[in-house]
């Protein structure tokens, strides 16, 4: 099988845990680190499908790479491949796919729910009772509209649009299931006064510092498993 394509576009924003997943389903996979300068293919030609990561910046900061990026999304799309996104991912997706990205109410930030939507879709995807809620880890400031033809298979009180599916092919998460206890201590290092800034505004979507580092080996544990449910959905259509 050729490799899905990794985009990891900022250092925080790296592909963690989905490289252990990938490995348990004997998907074989090449990271394309823009963040250390590796141009974006050309073309999707070379790979079984593509997965976008996150990263600090937004869709509407236009940046030129992200035009490049949403092109490849086309690419792949035309040759039959399946795409995932997480958090900037999803809105790339997103917006490749004519959605509007805009800034969410209040910015989510450290451990919210999410509810899985009551339908065969979502059921299917998640491996989960429909109307169940789940705990996953969130960094994020903007928001996708569903595009148009997608599926919503899961929503949360402060942010309705959470994931979607395009086709039963391409899938869009704005919450990190790929986190790990590293990655959210670095995390924490890094823009903690962020989360600080939120949690004294009042902000009921970020939760306190000490509660985004609590119990994270079991945690981000749980997320995991979640992950390997939908990533091997997902990988149903990749290219053989």
């Amino acid at each position: 099988m050729k490799p899905v394509a990794i985009l990891q576009h900022t250092e925080i924003g790296a592909p963690g845990a989905l490289l252990d997943v990938f490995d348990r389903l004997d998907i074989p996979w090449q990271r394309i680190a823009i963040v250390n300068g590796d141009p974006i293919p050309q073309n999707a030609e070379p790979y079984a499908g593509l997965v976008l990561m996150g990263g600090y910046m937004g869709v509407n900061d236009r940046l030129p790479w992200m035009l490049q990026e949403m092109a490849l999304i086309h690419d792949a799309d035309a040759r039959g491949l399946p795409v995932a996104g997480h958090c900037l991912g999803s809105q790339l997706l997103a917006h490749a796919f004519g959605a509007e990205i805009r800034r969410n109410p209040v910015k989510e930030i450290g451990w919210q729910r999410i509810r899985v939507e009551p339908d065969a879709t979502a059921e299917a995807w998640f491996g989960l009772p429909g109307g169940s809620e789940h705990e996953v880890f969130q960094w994020h400031g903007d928001t996708f509209d569903i595009p148009p033809g997608a599926v919503r298979i899961a929503g949360s009180a402060h942010c309705a649009n959470q994931a979607y599916v395009i086709g039963d092919r391409h899938l869009g998460m704005q919450f990190h299931l790929e986190m790990t206890p590293d990655l959210i201590a670095r995390s924490l290092a890094r823009n903690g006064h962020e989360l600080d800034r939120e949690v004294a505004q009042g902000n009921p979507a970020a939760g306190s510092r000490a509660d985004t580092a609590a119990d994270s080996e079991r945690r981000t544990a749980v997320m995991h498993d979640m992950m390997t449910r939908l990533y091997r959905r997902w990988s149903r259509a990749l290219a053989r």
